[in-house]
């Protein structure tokens, strides 16, 4: 496919989200074997998806009780989709009014995928969705890019930043370049002796702030590349610890609210900031917390892998009115 014109991006931050609530959520022997992060759980598979709903219900009450607008969209209950919790990674939505599917590098998250979804998100919220970029068919190639978890994406200058791994290939990489217009910064990270399998847990970019873990891109030469770029950007840099990241402390979202930026971060991530580094970042966003301890360790993944963001343009006659009247789509 090859689209009329670049993505076009204006804005770094959105308060429009929606989320997947979790029907079949509990350990993924697939995804595990790129995932360092994720850990068998001690519960049986009904307290699992008690306390993942409960988790889950949660951030959804946080997030509207601070005016940030949330559709929620139930899994379907015909397709065993263990991290349908985390739909960041199979789709990118876009100022101009684009929407990105992404190629999975397992199974049975492909299956992940609701292409129709998107349509109906679209007409709930009053969206326009103008064009679908659809990058599955790499995976007949063996090339995975596994959306916003692949991807951290300055919207603001047009750069994708991107650390190799099993999920995040050059091929596909270029393929988002070529017909998205980005310029890819791609790089190495890893933790000890594994790589880390998503850039999203090591690096965060906000409006004006970004979060690092630099420490985590063995090469200085890509180090020192990486961290120009966020510099150049604008943006204060706020640097975390490598036993920081695997708290989750960069796996973070600024999002807008009608009081002022947020950042939604894990309570497991917020209390492995320092003094310091929260104070750099309340300069510029207040820190909203939320529970999501087994979600994280379990599912292997942080709270900004739960929010995908809606980036899709609204008409001014929508987006004037008030945002309360947004409703949650059927599942």
């Amino acid at each position: 496919m090859n689209p009329a014109e670049p993505l076009s991006d204006w804005r770094q931050v959105t308060r429009h989200l929606f989320m997947i609530r979790p029907g079949h959520f509990g350990p993924n022997a697939e995804t595990a074997r790129s995932n360092q992060f994720q850990r068998v759980p001690s519960y049986t598979a009904a307290e699992l998806s008690t306390l993942a709903l409960r988790e889950f219900d949660g951030v959804v009450a946080v997030l509207e009780r601070a005016g940030v607008q949330v559709l929620v969209a139930a899994d379907l209950p015909d397709r065993v989709t263990p991290d349908a919790v985390f739909p960041n990674n199979w789709v990118s939505t876009h100022n101009d009014g684009t929407a990105v599917l992404y190629p999975m590098a397992t199974g049975n998250r492909r299956a992940e995928r609701r292409p129709d979804l998107l349509v109906r998100l679209a007409a709930e919220g009053g969206f326009e969705l103008r064009r679908v970029i659809d990058l599955s068919w790499l995976e007949k190639a063996g090339s995975y890019l596994e959306g916003t978890g692949s991807l951290v994406l300055d919207r603001l200058h047009g750069i994708a930043f991107a650390a190799r791994s099993a999920r995040t290939h050059a091929e596909a990489l270029g393929e988002f370049s070529r017909l998205g217009g980005y310029r890819v910064v791609a790089f190495d990270a890893s933790l000890g002796a594994r790589e880390i399998y998503h850039t999203n847990v090591l690096m965060s970019l906000g409006q004006k702030f970004a979060i690092l873990c630099s420490e985590a891109i063995g090469d200085h030469a890509q180090r020192q590349t990486v961290c120009a770029e966020l510099v150049a950007s604008g943006r204060s840099l706020i640097e975390v610890s490598g036993e920081q990241l695997r708290q989750f402390a960069a796996n973070c979202l600024e999002v807008d609210a009608p009081g002022g930026p947020v950042l939604v971060l894990s309570e497991t991530a917020l209390h492995s900031l320092l003094p310091g580094q929260r104070r750099m970042l309340e300069r510029h966003v207040a820190l909203l917390p939320v529970h999501v301890a087994t979600i994280e360790h379990v599912g292997g993944g942080g709270v900004r892998c739960m929010l995908a963001e809606i980036h899709l343009p609204r008409p001014a006659r929508l987006d004037s009115r008030s945002e309360n009247s947004l409703q949650h789509p059927d599942p």
